[in-house]
């Protein structure tokens, strides 16, 4: 193993944690799921800072890290509407703005030109409102009571994200293979 593997492991390290937060989350151990969300929180930060600030950064660590965080967010999303915690249609739109995004990548790479991830201000944006949701929902559960009427405004407002961000990648990468045809 070498140094600049370390981002790689911590991303297989944060896929790994995804089951014991769903199992934390269904067996209602709500103050561990907390700790486990949050150390997969800290992971991933840690990562990318290793990644960036070393350029330790891989193809591998770009499918990987990604691959991570969408994998806890969907996972604990599905745990919290099973608990009543979030509505299902939220889960369902995040989980279909992914798979169009995916399925997008995926078919741009095969029929058009190699596919490199970039991810869009919009998407930041979708992704750190859905961490703040899953958040405030597992704080809710397991430490601190919140007002039911945040998570009726967080969830609009993931709504509203995850489609913005799902229609800009779906124009910006229409529009690279309208003009990757005509040069």
């Amino acid at each position: 193993m070498r140094a600049r593997d370390i981002p790689n492991l911590i991303s297989i390290a944060r896929i790994l944690l995804v089951a014991p937060v769903v199992w934390a989350l269904l067996e209602g151990y709500y103050t561990w799921a907390v700790l486990l969300f949050a150390v997969a929180g800290i992971s991933d930060a840690v990562d990318g800072f290793l990644a960036k600030h070393y350029g330790w950064q891989s193809r591998l660590g770009g499918v990987l890290d990604p691959l991570a965080d969408k994998l806890l967010l969907i996972a604990t999303f599905l745990s919290l509407a099973w608990l009543g915690m979030i509505s299902w249609w939220l889960v369902v739109l995040i989980v279909c703005r992914d798979v169009i995004v995916i399925g997008g990548g995926v078919l741009y790479n095969w029929l058009i030109a190699p596919f490199h991830a970039e991810p869009s201000w919009s998407s930041k944006v979708s992704t750190t409102l859905q961490i703040v949701l899953g958040v405030a929902a597992l704080f809710h559960l397991g430490l601190v009571p919140l007002p039911v009427v945040w998570f009726d405004w967080l969830e609009w407002a993931v709504a509203t994200a995850v489609i913005l961000s799902g229609l800009g990648y779906v124009y910006e990468w229409s529009r690279r293979a309208v003009q990757h045809g005509q040069s």
